[in-house]
């Protein structure tokens, strides 16, 4: 179908959400955060940055409210705990986490085919009933922006983050993914805290007016157990092809995780929208062993932006093909 270039604010679009959720362990150790409650100043709009690299200048940050604060603890705790466990691993897996073909394969079909919530429900969990294959037709440029309570040295870390991330990914799948503008950027990237929620929300109607009030709500009263997210949305209901995604990354959480949730959700915002616990060793499991895309995530992109692999495609027309794919990726080319 041919692309939509506008969207009147009644029109509900169809809407795929994902999230980064990290255990609550930490309650008992902290203050409890009520994420719900309304902000006693309303936060100044944020400052864009150029998402092209260079010619950063610096900009005056409010210093962060005592919620803020506590969050920022509290996740700092949460990554510490973790990397105690052994987990957030950073090498991409290795000798101690083989996989075949067939783990290949099964992961695929659970991680591209199905999803993590019910479109348009907010935190509903979906139907086990399997949908045709999403993904990006046209280019994909991200465009960061930044809550005026993210200091300038944070911004320019997580642009370079965003920037080489970027480059991976189009180096993985073949497909045309670059940094964007303010004014061409269709994957929009928002770092923001919790002192910017309310901005989080203007922002997030104004990229994508038919935004379902659910998805709306969802951001306004975001636990702090889910530790950032992205919606990918399509035309309508019946189309499968992307258009547009929006991920929001807490700016509270130290280097390694908010990286992480970099990693994760631009990766899922391309088409891989679910979690196995299966999958292994991946990012896309909630079992948090891994920070970044590993060596299995890749062949999972490349198998998905495969020129075979159409937009909207069945999985009994799409397996047949992965399988063919997942055997030549795992184990080289057929008398090798």
């Amino acid at each position: 179908m041919a692309p939509e270039t506008t969207l009147a604010p009644q029109f509900r679009t169809a809407e795929t959400m994902t999230r980064r959720r990290w255990a609550d362990k930490w309650a008992g150790g902290l203050a409890l955060l009520t994420l719900t409650a309304c902000m006693t100043t309303q936060p100044p709009a944020p400052t864009p940055l150029p998402t092209t690299g260079g010619g950063n200048v610096a900009v005056e940050t409010k210093p962060p409210s005592a919620q803020s604060q506590s969050l920022a603890l509290y996740y700092g705790r949460v990554q510490a705990d973790l990397l105690v466990q052994g987990l957030l691993r950073v090498d991409g897996g290795g000798v101690d986490t083989p996989f075949t073909d067939t783990d290949l394969v099964r992961n695929f079909d659970r991680i591209a085919f199905y999803d993590e919530y019910a479109p348009n429900q907010g935190f509903q969990k979906p139907s086990d009933q399997a949908g045709g294959l999403r993904k990006w037709a046209g280019p994909v440029r991200f465009g960061l922006e930044f809550g005026a309570s993210v200091p300038q040295a944070q911004r320019d870390l997580d642009t370079k983050v965003v920037q080489d991330y970027a480059k991976r990914l189009a180096r993985i799948t073949g497909h045309p993914i670059s940094m964007g503008n303010e004014r061409s950027a269709n994957f929009h990237v928002l770092f923001m805290g919790e002192d910017d929620r309310a901005e989080a929300v203007r922002r997030m109607r104004e990229i994508e007016p038919g935004v379902n009030t659910a998805t709306v709500g969802m951001i306004q009263r975001l636990p702090r157990s889910i530790h950032c997210i992205v919606v990918a949305f399509a035309a309508n209901e019946q189309s499968r092809t992307y258009r547009r995604a929006i991920a929001l990354i807490r700016a509270e959480h130290p280097n390694l995780t908010r990286k992480s949730c970099v990693h994760e959700e631009l990766a899922q915002g391309l088409g891989l929208a679910n979690d196995s616990p299966k999958a292994r060793p991946s990012i896309f499991n909630d079992d948090d062993e891994f920070a970044f895309l590993t060596t299995h995530d890749e062949m999972l992109l490349m198998m998905l932006y495969d020129p075979a692999l159409k937009v909207g495609m069945t999985r009994e027309e799409v397996l047949p093909l992965v399988r063919e794919m997942a055997a030549e990726l795992v184990n080289g080319p057929p008398g090798s």
